[in-house]
């Protein structure tokens, strides 16, 4: 039994992954397509690693977790006992589901910091995509589009 529910808990974490929202310069959100965006070209001045924090807001790491804790305490003890052990399980399942979701959506990141040509200097942070890490003096796309800002090749 306890296998089953281990395996069960790995695939629903794993399946969350899927769930989470890309971070990087080229990935868009369906309110963000075909929308105006400013362009600024820039030159990259540094790039720092940076780790993106996982997701914690989303109720599915923390409710799968509450399942599979729940089912596993009510296998322990009979009556009251299994009923205690049911809330216990389910409440640390919870925890640990939460846990297991922040660090299963946690990214690689890059601080990258850009003069504009109109020798304004920003830093802009966000997920390092398929192309790797921006390099120094590299010339770059700046797109802004209301609060959102992002750096292209």
């Amino acid at each position: 039994m306890n296998k089953a529910i281990i395996v069960t808990f790995t695939a629903v974490v794993l399946m969350l992954q899927g769930c989470a929202s890309s971070l990087t310069g080229d990935t868009y959100s369906r309110s963000e397509a075909r929308r105006v965006q400013n362009v600024e070209y820039a030159w990259v001045d540094a790039v720092k690693p940076v780790v993106i924090e996982g997701r914690t807001d989303s109720p599915l790491g923390a409710g799968a977790g509450a399942i599979v804790g729940g089912i596993a305490g009510s296998s322990v003890g009979e009556g009251k006992g299994s009923s205690i052990a049911s809330v216990v399980g389910a409440v640390a399942g919870g925890i640990v589901g939460q846990r297991i979701e922040e660090s299963s959506t946690r990214k690689q990141g890059q601080e990258i910091t850009v003069t504009l040509e109109s020798g304004r200097t920003i830093s802009v942070v966000q997920e390092v995509d398929s192309d790797g890490f921006f390099q120094p003096g590299e010339r770059v796309r700046v797109l802004r589009q209301g609060s959102t800002v992002r750096i292209v090749r």
